[in-house]
């Protein structure tokens, strides 16, 4: 099923997560429009609540990396992305996105794309009451190096294995030109990667492997 196929079912789920999150957050009784976007009102509703609280339930997880993986406003999956990072830490956001982008469908892999932009947001204790008194914070939570790795793994295989051209361009913005960007560990599957992308018929993802073999050639 390609991505124009799977948009249909992006704005139900989007509303199945949302209207989830409101439930555990007690909210009710959002008014809308007869035509207007209940989705987006529930967002709108829980948005506050979502920072407000130093605790979210576990349960919550879950429905709130879902949601920035489905809505379908990239403007917006901010919302859901950042009060995760507060309450569960920087380190669980960008796993969960990872597996989104390993095992997702071609619709889930673009919102991780989006949200993993998100999942980078800077992190302040006036943002947020889930830092302890002091602006403390466990830096276990946030600590995301391999997992970062563990994307640029991800991107390079979906790059090779996506059929949908759209699907290898997001991915694509994403992935350094720059060898040392990679740890040693990635370096055989970055060649071999560079080497097939010199052969694509897209000319933007030929323009990335040139890009890739002159920072090698340096």
């Amino acid at each position: 099923m390609t991505e124009d196929e799977q948009s249909g079912t992006e704005p139900r789920s989007f509303l199945i997560c949302v209207t989830e999150i409101a439930r555990q957050l007690s909210i009710d009784n959002v008014a809308t429009e007869p035509d207007d976007r209940p989705a987006r009102h529930l967002a709108h509703a829980v948005r506050r609540p979502l920072l407000e609280r130093a605790h979210l339930p576990e349960e919550l997880f879950a429905p709130l990396m879902a949601a920035a993986v489905y809505d379908p406003d990239p403007s917006f999956c901010r919302w859901f992305v950042e009060p995760a990072v507060y309450a569960f830490g920087r380190r669980r956001v960008m796993a969960a996105l990872v597996e989104y982008l390993r095992f997702g469908t071609d619709a889930e892999r673009a919102g991780a794309v989006r949200a993993w932009y998100c999942a980078h947001v800077p992190l302040r204790p006036d943002r947020s009451p889930a830092y302890a008194a002091g602006g403390v914070r466990d830096p276990a939570l946030d600590e995301s190096q391999d997992v970062k790795e563990a994307w640029l793994e991800a991107s390079m295989r979906v790059l090779a294995e996506a059929t949908d051209l759209r699907m290898r361009h997001r991915v694509l913005h994403g992935l350094p030109t720059s060898r040392a960007a990679y740890p040693r560990r990635l370096h055989n599957l970055l060649d071999s990667t560079v080497a097939s992308a010199q052969a694509h018929p897209d000319q933007h993802i030929r323009r990335w492997a040139a890009a890739a073999a002159d920072h090698d050639a340096v």
